[in-house]
Parts: structure tokens; sequence; C-alpha cells
């Protein structure tokens, strides 16, 4: 596909995202390459236009330049959203009470802490993203050494031909100890991301070295 017409694939998904405010948001796609620059109101939009635009075929990688701008109105000081943060954490059902450590700087919130799995990791950041004042989310949460059962290999490669978008025949599985190693090639970014998201939900996985090649 030409990137003049994979820009313009991209440029109509974000435009018919209802979600999505593309009016300040710049696109560029150079040999399936995209960068997105500009600014959106929110830390959520800015992962939902990301998300949009890996769901296009034809992109290859994406470079991520989009600036979060509040209103004035909307600036809060980095306390009040650290209070937020710990708030929305305490309600949530994923994340273990008292299990996760924030930090505030400048609206960017770093996680940190030690959980059990990783979907706990990912809802913890999922979780405080739309709060007001929120610039962006570091998530260094690590992960409680588990042994990985001895089936990790086949559990994934039989979730990934169980999975619709994924063609498993084209992806290579590699366990050692709590580590996984993907290797091979798939057809769009969101692809890969379900590829992913089979190998993290596998018991024992607590590590994956993504080398997947979007093609």
């Amino acid at each position: 596909m030409k990137d003049s017409a994979l820009r313009q694939d991209i440029l109509d998904e974000l435009e018919f995202a209802p979600n999505i405010d593309a009016n300040d948001i710049g696109v560029a796609v150079e040999d399936g390459i995209v960068t997105l620059t500009g600014h959106v109101p929110n830390f959520s939009q800015k992962q939902a236009v990301e998300r949009a635009v890996a769901r296009i075929k034809g992109v290859r990688a994406i470079a991520q330049g989009i600036e979060v701008r509040f209103p004035t109105s909307e600036s809060d000081a980095d306390d009040e959203i650290a209070r937020r943060v710990l708030d929305t954490l305490k309600w949530s059902t994923l994340v273990p009470d008292e299990r996760v450590q924030v930090k505030v700087e400048d609206g960017w919130v770093t996680l940190s802490g030690n959980l059990e799995w990783n979907y706990q990791k990912v809802g913890a950041a999922d979780a405080i993203r739309h709060i007001a004042g929120v610039r962006g989310v570091s998530n260094a949460i690590a992960l409680a050494p588990k042994p990985a059962s001895g089936d990790v290999k086949k559990r994934i490669e039989d979730a990934l031909r169980r999975h619709a978008e994924v063609e498993a025949h084209n992806i290579r599985v590699e366990v050692s100890g709590n580590k996984v190693t993907l290797t091979g090639t798939v057809r769009a970014l969101a692809e890969r991301s379900a590829v992913e998201d089979a190998a993290w939900a596998t018991p024992g996985v607590h590590s994956i070295d993504d080398r997947l090649i979007v093609s």
C-alpha cells in the first residue's frame, strides 16, 4: 500500500471514531511507519488514537508524538492527582489493596509495586487513564516470580490457534523459564497485540520478548 493511501485510511479512521477529536492531530507516513503529532485534551484520547491507528492494515510501526493539553481549568496539582489515582486503585476489583505505589510528577503517573498477574498490572494502568489531570502513565509494576508450568509453550500455541484475529502458523513461540520469546510475522499491529495478550494470559509468564514483524 502506498504511504499516501495509508495516511488517508488513518485520517478516515480517526475522523470516524466517535471518541476522538481529530482536528488537532497530525499524521505522517513513511514506509508504513506512522508519526503522530498534535495535541488532545486527555490521556485517554491519546491512547484511543494509538489504538485506532494500530488497527489499520499496512501500519508497521507508530511514533507517538501527541501531547496532552488540558484546558486551564483542568490543570491539577500533583498531590490531588495522586489522591485520585489511589482512590481509583482502591475501588478497582482487579488490583489488590495496597500493592501498588504511586508517584506523580507534572501530571505523569508512575506505578510501581509487585503483583501476581499481568492482567492486574494492565488493569491498574487502564483504571487511571481517564482521571482528570493525568498526562501519561509509566507502568513499572513488577510481576512476582512464579514457576512456569511445563506446558506453557503448548498453552500459548493452543490459544493462538483459537484466536480469530491471529494467523498462528506464522508465529513461533519459545519458552525459557518465565520468559516467552515470540518470532515470526503478523499482518498488523493489532494482530501483534492480540498475540501478546494471548501469551500474557498464560499462567507462569512474567516477561515477553516480542520479535514479531509486521508485514
